[in-house]
C-alpha cells in the first residue's frame, strides 16, 4: 500500500508551480533533489513522468481557458502546430532514451545521476542566459532550430525526468515564439512526450524491467494541486521570482550533486 510522503508532496506542490508559471522546474528541480535523497532512477523517472502528463494535460486545459495561450484544431493554429511539432519530435527523442538508458545500452545508475548533475547546471546556465537575452522581437517560428531543441529537450527527459521545459521554452523564444505563449505551450507539448514516455517504460516492465512507483502519490497529489491553481498564477503575477530563483536553485543543486559523486 502507498503512503504520502508530506515532505515530497510539497516538494512537489512547489516545484509544479515553478514549472507552470517560468516554463521549467519540476523534473529539472525535483529529480536531482530526490537522487540525493537516496532513491534510484526507476523510483523517480516513471513517477515524474506519470505526474507530468496528467497536470500538463490539467495545465493545458486551463491555460487555455485562462488564455496564455489559444489552441485550435480545425484548422489548426500557429500555437496548435509549434506544439505538436515539438511533442512529435520529442515523443521520438524520448522513446529512443529511454530504451537506450535502461533496455539496450542499461547505463548504471551513477551514470544516470551524473548526467543529470550535468543537465542541471546546463539548465541552470540556459535560465541566466534566458534572462540576458530578454525578450526576443516575435517573429515566424523557426522550425528546424524548434525541432532541434525538441530532439534534446526529449532526450533529457527520458534519461533523467527533468530538462525539458527549460531546453523547449529557451528554443521556442530563440525560433521566435512569443515568450507568454512558449511557457504555455511547454505544458502541451510536455504531457504528450510523457505519456510516450509512460507507455515506453510500461513495454519494458514486460520484458524484465522492474518500476518502483513508491513515489507516485506523493508527487502526484503535490504536482496535482499546483497545476490546479498555476495557470491563474501565471496569468495574474509576474514571473521575475521564479525566473532569477530556478537558475540559482539548479545550479546550487547541479554543484551539489556533482560534489557528492566525485567524493563518493
Amino acid at each position: 500500500m502507498f503512503e504520502l510522503i508530506w515532505y515530497i508532496v510539497i516538494l512537489a506542490f512547489l516545484f509544479e508551480t515553478m514549472d507552470s508559471s517560468a516554463g521549467m522546474g519540476f523534473g529539472t528541480c525535483l529529480a536531482p533533489l530526490l537522487f540525493l535523497f537516496g532513491y534510484n532512477p526507476l523510483q523517480v523517472i516513471p513517477a515524474l513522468l506519470i505526474s507530468e502528463a496528467v497536470t500538463g494535460v490539467v495545465d493545458t486545459f486551463f491555460d487555455h481557458e485562462f488564455g496564455n495561450v489559444k489552441y485550435r484544431f480545425f484548422p489548426l493554429n500557429d500555437s496548435t502546430k509549434v506544439a505538436l511539432i515539438i511533442a512529435f519530435f520529442g515523443c521520438i527523442a524520448i522513446f529512443t532514451s529511454v530504451y537506450l538508458a535502461y533496455f539496450s545500452l542499461k547505463f548504471s545508475d551513477d551514470l544516470i545521476k551524473l548526467y543529470v548533475s550535468i543537465l542541471v547546471l546546463a539548465m541552470g546556465f540556459i535560465g541566466i542566459f534566458k534572462l540576458k537575452i530578454g525578450k526576443l522581437k516575435q517573429s515566424n517560428p523557426r522550425m528546424k532550430m524548434m525541432i532541434a531543441f525538441s530532439v534534446l529537450a526529449g532526450f533529457n527527459k527520458g534519461i533523467g525526468g527533468g530538462g525539458y521545459g527549460p531546453v523547449i521554452t529557451m528554443g521556442e523564444i530563440l525560433s521566435g515564439v512569443y515568450e507568454k505563449s512558449a511557457t504555455a505551450i511547454v505544458s502541451f507539448a510536455e504531457s504528450l512526450v510523457s505519456i510516450t514516455g509512460i507507455i515506453t517504460f510500461l513495454l519494458l516492465s514486460f520484458v524484465g524491467i522492474k518500476l518502483d512507483l513508491v513515489l507516485l502519490p506523493s508527487i502526484f497529489t503535490g504536482g496535482f494541486i499546483a497545476a490546479l491553481i498555476s495557470p491563474y498564477l501565471v496569468r495574474v503575477l509576474p514571473n521575475k521570482i521564479w525566473q532569477y530563483i530556478i537558475p540559482i536553485y539548479t545550479i546550487f543543486i547541479g554543484l551539489f550533486s556533482l560534489s557528492k559523486i566525485i567524493l563518493l
